[in-house]
């Protein structure tokens, strides 16, 4: 099985946390420790960004950390070194990356290379279902599996499709618009429903997971996982620990089972 069967199989009932963070933000060391305190602090699974002038799906603080690593010269070249490092000292945690099609464009051999470093999964935010074919089967070429994005309002055969083509899990997005963190969660137990139904992989809230009370909810709506990225995020540009949040939001996902929270 993938990392990620195995890791949503040995959780059982206990729902998965995902951390994001931005690949060399705010440069390559830092980033490094950032990666490595993420695991030991409880994410089930690592999601990262690779720096980009135009992630039109994030948010200003994901925007603001694309800047930082940018300025601070880092290029795709070591967001693999970065990738490749991770997987060395954490050869079980499940890692993806979340992109733009023209950073998988641009290289020539992108998805080839990102599989070689140790990523398991890459989700392309700007490239819609109808047209994912292509990539998907590069992914698939390459040894990697292709994640894709459901929401609310999309209809019953376009999650038929992502069902078709998706294999790590399905990116589920609480809310219309781009990543950031909200006050209230909207987690759509019938988006859930009907994400099962279709077959697709397990579901996994993303956008706006920031609270322990966002990530009882969407675990509460039926999700099998969430993903933290601003507000971690954010916290990476204050130079503050991002270690008490993440235990924090795990500690969450074990609420449903009642089991102790250390």
């Amino acid at each position: 099985m993938s990392r990620y069967a195995d890791m949503f199989e040995r959780l059982g009932r206990e729902g998965a946390f995902g951390a994001f963070l931005m690949l060399g933000d705010p440069d390559l060391e830092t980033s490094a420790q950032l990666l490595n305190a993420a695991v030991e602090a409880g994410a089930d699974m690592i999601e990262v960004g690779i720096p980009f002038s135009d992630p039109v799906a994030d948010g200003p603080v994901i925007q603001a950390a694309a800047q930082r690593a940018l300025a601070a010269g880092v290029r795709i070249a070591d967001c693999l070194d970065l990738i490749a490092a991770l997987r060395t000292r954490h050869r079980e945690v499940p890692i993806g990356i979340l992109t733009y099609a023209n950073i998988v464009r641009a290289r020539s051999g992108f998805i080839r290379d990102a599989a070689e470093a140790g990523a398991d999964s890459l989700l392309i935010a700007d490239v819609p279902a109808i047209e994912a074919r292509p990539f998907v089967d590069d992914m698939e070429q390459a040894g990697i599996e292709p994640v894709l994005m459901a929401a609310a309002n999309t209809p019953d055969e376009t999650l038929d499709r992502i069902a078709s083509l998706s294999k790590a899990y399905t990116y589920c997005v609480s809310r219309v618009g781009i990543t950031g963190t909200h006050a209230h969660g909207a987690f759509d137990a019938g988006l859930i429903n009907r994400v099962k139904k279709a077959g697709a992989p397990p579901p996994v809230f993303g956008f706006g997971i920031s609270r322990r009370e966002h990530v009882r909810s969407a675990l509460s709506a039926g999700a099998s996982g969430v993903i933290c990225g601003s507000a971690i995020v954010e916290k990476v540009g204050l130079g503050e620990d991002i270690t008490p949040l993440i235990r924090s939001l795990k500690r969450a996902t074990r609420e449903r089972l009642g089991t102790a929270m250390n």
